[in-house]
Formats: structure tokens, sequence, C-alpha cells
């Protein structure tokens, strides 16, 4: 039987502490699986953080993923995002050379029909900042390379499914009398 491979979104509420974010990461290493993307914040609960994982694998070895990651006792919450019904979006920085006016002018055109902002000018460089897709952010790359890219950063992925369904409503939540958070999210 051969396994196809493609990419998981993985959406994990955990305890905002420190070492959660190992524990979660090392599971992914014992198991085999390069982590693609990974990004991680606090929610509006300041007691709980999101984590966005991307992983290549299996949909048998997403499941077993998502089943060692409900065991963690610092896991609240995993969600398994289809792409059909989820926004997915990364940041991306890159600074280009600009030493002239129209290498200036011409970043700012390309910039512009990416609706990327503009966010630092010196007098060699130019720094954008866009927001989208890899799809997006990869076609600009390119478009820019032939300028001369100093830098670039890009932040992972961050999802969220579309509609009203939420991480907290999910039904394969922790029981909520297994913590306390203060506030009942699941």
């Amino acid at each position: 039987m051969n396994t196809v491979i493609k990419r998981h979104t993985l959406s994990v509420l955990v305890e905002n502490a420190a070492g959660v974010l190992s524990q979660v990461s090392r599971l992914f290493s014992r198991k085999g699986y390069n982590i693609e993307s990974l990004a991680v914040g606090t929610t509006d609960d300041p007691e709980v953080s999101r984590i966005t994982i991307e992983v290549l694998c299996g949909d048998q070895q997403i499941d077993q993923i998502i089943n060692q990651l409900r065991k963690q006792i610092s896991v609240y919450s995993v969600r398994l995002l289809p792409p059909a019904s989820s926004i997915r979006r990364e940041l991306c920085l890159i600074k280009v050379k600009a030493e002239d006016r129209e290498v200036r002018n011409e970043v700012i055109q390309i910039a512009n029909i990416f609706r990327a902002n503009i966010i630092d000018v010196s007098p060699k460089s130019l720094t954008l900042a866009v927001i989208g897709q890899e799809s997006k952010d990869d076609a600009l790359e390119g478009l820019l390379s032939e300028f001369g890219i100093l830098e670039l950063v890009r932040t992972g992925m961050v999802a969220l499914e579309r509609g009203e369904a939420t991480i907290s409503n999910n039904a394969n939540n922790k029981e909520t009398g297994e913590f306390d958070l203060g506030k009942n999210i699941l």
C-alpha cells in the first residue's frame, strides 16, 4: 500500500507555559516527521497559546500525531484544518536592493501589485511586508530576486477555520474538568 504524502495543517491550543513548545515539537521529531511550518502566539486568553503546525505525512500518520498530541497534559485541543474550509496566511518580510530611483520605482510598482507594504526605506534598500499564501509570497520573492534580495524572513503559516467553526467547539477536545483555565474555552 502506497502512502500519499500531503501537507496537513494542525491547530493546537496549549497551556502558555515554558517548555510546552519543546514538548510538542519533540513529539514530531520522535516520530521522524519534519515540521514544515510552525507559528506560535497567545490567544485572547493569556493563559492559552495557539500553535499552528504544518507537516508533510500520510493520513494514517497525521491521525497518529493528533492522538499523541491529545495525550499531552499541556495540550487542550487539537484540530486538523481541512484546506477547503480554512484560511492560511503567512507574513513575509523582504529587504531588496534599491540603489537608484528607477529601481526603487519598479520595486514599489511590484509591491503595489502584490498589495505589499513598504515598511522601511533607506538610501540603498527597501523593505516590504506581504501577507498571503505561499504561492503569493513565492511569486513576489521571484520577481524581487532580480533586484537582489538582501534579507528575507517568513513567519510560517497561521490558520483558522472559515465560518463559525472554532477549535473551542471541537467535539474531540479534552473534557473541561481535566484542567482549569478560568475560562470555559472548550
